[in-house]
């Protein structure tokens, strides 16, 4: 196969590209330019698509002696990932920009240009496995997680359709991350050692609240209980998500001392909703926006579901309502917020996911 291989310039894309040219495949290594303005440094831009980067990227792909360009995405991306995750904040909901950026970048555009091309197929660094299962005469790939559960990625890969994971390898899915980087050494890769990427990528000092304001503008509003008490007052509902903690800043104390969390924020009158760890459980989650990494589910079947990268499977009921999923969990969970996904799982297969638009805590115990 003509494969392209996606070279973020880190350690897991290097010996991906790797494995695929040891596999047989004619590959050709791409980095993406997702930044207009991409820092020279990685001290001040914490992601995967400086300049640094892209010299990382074509260092291994000289090492194996295979093509190397960088393809410029950076309005495509501003447009699909950082744009909607500053409209999904100002309406009050909680996006995941790494899961939009495997679903409008690297599955969507990169794949698209690559298949216009003539290639066959694109390879990532994920930590997950592509399983091929017999069906008639031919076979049926499925998404599963890594066996490295500590790196697992299948949560931001559950956007991907079946379409796109025929055309897809993740060829690091069989391997823990110290093995990865034993393997880096192994081949003289100058990226063995490199730090993981991590924090959003676009916003190179981390803080999301700060970087919000400064797109969207300082909105003051008040921090209230459930009652409508005013107990504070915010730079802007965007700042805040379902089940924070930290950075409330209440002057008033609650009289029991226990501590409050974001319950809810309202942007049509830009105000956050703060209350008890107890109003935080939900149990049945409403999501829209439906991905289904195969056929959709017939009827009720049980799943488990995880709503974040890193977070736990919690056994779930689940069916699909058109282009709706009504997930109806075993126990209820805290931090739920519309705008994150939903994942859902039948053992270590991706079934699919969701976006959340509602959560609800029902009456059952």
């Amino acid at each position: 196969m003509r494969v392209v291989a996606a070279m973020s310039g880190g350690v897991d894309s290097a010996v991906a590209a790797a494995r695929m040219l040891d596999a047989g495949h004619e590959v050709v290594g791409v980095h993406l330019a997702l930044s207009q303005s991409a820092a020279t440094l990685r001290e001040s831009a914490r992601g995967c698509c400086t300049i640094e980067d892209a010299g990382d990227a074509r260092r291994v792909a000289d090492r194996l002696g295979i093509p190397f360009y960088v393809w410029d995405m950076a309005q495509r991306f501003k447009e699909d990932v950082v744009e909607d995750f500053v409209a999904e904040y100002a309406a009050g909901r909680t996006p995941n920009p790494c899961l939009r950026c495997n679903e409008k970048i690297k599955f969507a555009a990169l794949l698209d240009k690559a298949l216009a091309l003539g290639f066959d197929a694109v390879a990532t660094g994920h930590y997950a496995q592509i399983v091929e299962v017999p069906e008639g005469t031919g076979v049926r790939r499925e998404l599963h997680r890594a066996v490295d559960m500590a790196k697992d990625q299948s949560y931001v890969l559950g956007v991907l359709d079946a379409e796109q994971l025929e055309r897809s390898f993740f060829p690091l899915g069989d391997t823990t991350k110290p093995q990865i980087r034993e393997e880096a050494a192994a081949r003289g890769f100058s990226v063995a050692k490199k730090p993981d990427s991590h924090d959003i990528c676009f916003i190179a000092d981390g803080d999301t609240r700060g970087w919000l304001a400064r797109r969207l503008g300082e909105q003051p509003g008040e921090i209230v209980d459930t009652d409508g008490t005013v107990l504070g007052e915010h730079g802007g509902s965007f700042g805040f998500t379902v089940g924070q903690r930290k950075g409330l800043g209440l002057r008033v104390p609650a009289e029991d001392g226990a501590p409050r969390y974001v319950v809810e924020t309202r942007p049509q009158t830009n105000t956050v909703v703060v209350g008890t760890a107890e109003l935080l459980g939900v149990d049945e989650i409403t999501g829209d926006h439906a991905r289904w990494c195969g056929p959709a589910p017939e009827g009720v079947v049980s799943v488990g579901a995880q709503v974040r990268a890193h977070g736990e499977e919690i056994p779930a009921t689940a069916w699909a309502e058109g282009d709706d999923v009504q997930v109806r969990l075993t126990r209820r969970i805290r931090g739920v917020a519309p705008g994150q996904s939903v994942v859902l799982y039948d053992g270590t297969r991706v079934v699919g996911s969701a976006t959340i638009a509602s959560t609800q805590t029902s009456n059952r115990r």
